[in-house]
């Protein structure tokens, strides 16, 4: 059974506020609690009807990566790549090493197709929400909409304490 892009939302922002340390302020970095928060305007996103977006690291027009509950969008120096997350694979968290030296490093995932795919991390504690965002979503794949479900609730009550 396919999970609606709600469950999928709540469980990767629910997961994102869980590791994520407070304040959630970053350079870059942001995560949304609904679409219309999303602040860059002159991005032309093609969404589907109900796909939310998750988060995302954005530097500029031309170097951005998006997560949303149907795909991942990496922009590169003005070359533009989609990932479905569908059967993708975790692949590498960025290189952390020295990284009070770098603020962006680059993550991967391995699509369903076996191709590479890169996505924008900005290091330090903005790290934690592509990377949490991400890997929410491909876990997901192996949970049930009650496991979903429960999981959510259950990380929504930890994240208000």
């Amino acid at each position: 059974m396919r999970k609606t892009d709600k469950s999928l939302h709540n469980i990767s922002i629910a997961s994102i506020k869980r590791s994520t340390v407070k304040p959630y302020e970053f350079k870059w970095t942001k995560f949304y609690d609904s679409n219309s928060e999303f602040p860059y305007s002159g991005l032309e996103l093609e969404l589907q009807e109900k796909e939310l977006l998750i988060c995302s690291t954005i530097i500029n027009a031309d170097n951005y990566s998006i997560l949303t509950t149907q795909k991942l969008i990496t922009k590169e120096n003005g070359t533009e790549s989609v990932g479905k997350l569908t059967g993708a694979k975790d692949n590498l968290y960025g290189d952390f090493k020295g990284y009070k030296d770098k603020s962006l490093t680059f993550g991967k995932i391995q699509l369903e197709n076996g191709v590479e795919f890169k996505y924008f991390i900005e290091t330090g504690k903005a790290s934690m929400i592509m990377i949490n965002g991400i890997r929410t979503l491909i876990k997901t794949q192996q949970m049930t909409n009650k496991n979903i479900e429960n999981v959510t609730r259950s990380w929504n009550t930890k994240n208000e304490k």
